[in-house]
């Protein structure tokens, strides 16, 4: 049998480091994989001419880059709502930053690192609709929002049973419905509804009606069992709080008149 010599052994050893620091084989070799969403202005959005931006993308990006990878070494995959827990678990990414809420029902199948975000559920109509102001002024309504989010659970269970939900593969054909007279309403984030009101083009066409339904805090989500990972993006979150990169990607994404929460402290894997 034919025994390796010393600096080969080195280099395969060096290698396997290399990946393992990296998430293993979460994912291409040589790139970083990252589910994000492509259709929320503001939060994951691909641009006509294949750019990424929004927030989770700025956090993904800073992510990378402390993780040892330059911008064009990541690869953004996108994901929806309903199926991001499937693509961790098939290491088509090796990490998910797409306007995902911690829940407990969510960490039995993925681990989470953050929380980096807060957001507040709440409801988006027709500027010239004055009909709903109030969480139960929907029931007899009809309610879009998507399939698998924790909004459409809420706002079936706690706060307008008698609302008809009509539930979509994706906001923005939501928001097709409501400009469309299809639906009264949508619901999800404030933060994803923001994005898409300042969206150039619906300027004038809708509003946020202004309520906090519930509370949404963002991780980012990854394998179950990938300490060492999530312990690099709890690090790499706590810098980019501390070095102003992360309200200054609010500011950036949302406006300056988006009423955000402070950085919300880390509970997973810190």
């Amino acid at each position: 049998m034919k025994v390796p010599k010393t600096g080969a052994v080195a280099a395969v050893i060096g290698l396997a480091l290399t990946v393992s620091g990296c998430g293993g084989d979460d994912g291409p070799k040589g790139n970083l994989s990252i589910g994000i969403k492509f259709d929320q202005p503001g939060v994951g959005m691909r641009e006509p001419d294949g750019t990424f931006t929004g927030f989770d993308v700025d956090v993904a990006t800073y992510i990378g880059k402390e993780l040892g990878y330059k911008p064009d070494r990541i690869d953004f995959k996108q994901v929806y709502s309903n199926d991001r827990e499937l693509l961790i678990q098939y290491n088509e990414v090796q990490f998910v930053a797409a306007s995902y809420s911690i829940n407990d029902k969510r960490k039995e199948k993925v681990d989470f690192a953050g929380p980096y975000f807060l957001a507040h559920q709440d409801l988006m109509v027709r500027a010239n609709d004055s009909t709903i102001n109030r969480a139960e002024d929907l029931n007899n309504k009809r309610l879009c929002s998507v399939t698998g989010s924790t909004s459409a659970e809420n706002i079936r269970k706690n706060l307008a049973p008698k609302a008809s939900l009509l539930e979509l593969g994706g906001y923005s054909e939501c928001l097709v419905a409501l400009n469309d007279n299809l639906v009264d309403a949508m619901t999800t984030d404030n933060s994803i509804l923001a994005g898409y009101t300042a969206r150039k083009g619906n300027e004038g066409k809708f509003r946020l009606v202004g309520l906090s339904l519930s509370s949404e805090n963002y991780g980012i989500g990854m394998k179950k069992g990938n300490t060492e990972l999530q312990r690099k993006v709890n690090e790499a979150i706590r810098k980019m709080v501390a070095d102003g990169s992360w309200e200054a990607a609010v500011k950036k994404n949302f406006g300056e008149n988006y009423k955000y929460e402070p950085a919300p402290g880390l509970t997973t894997g810190s």
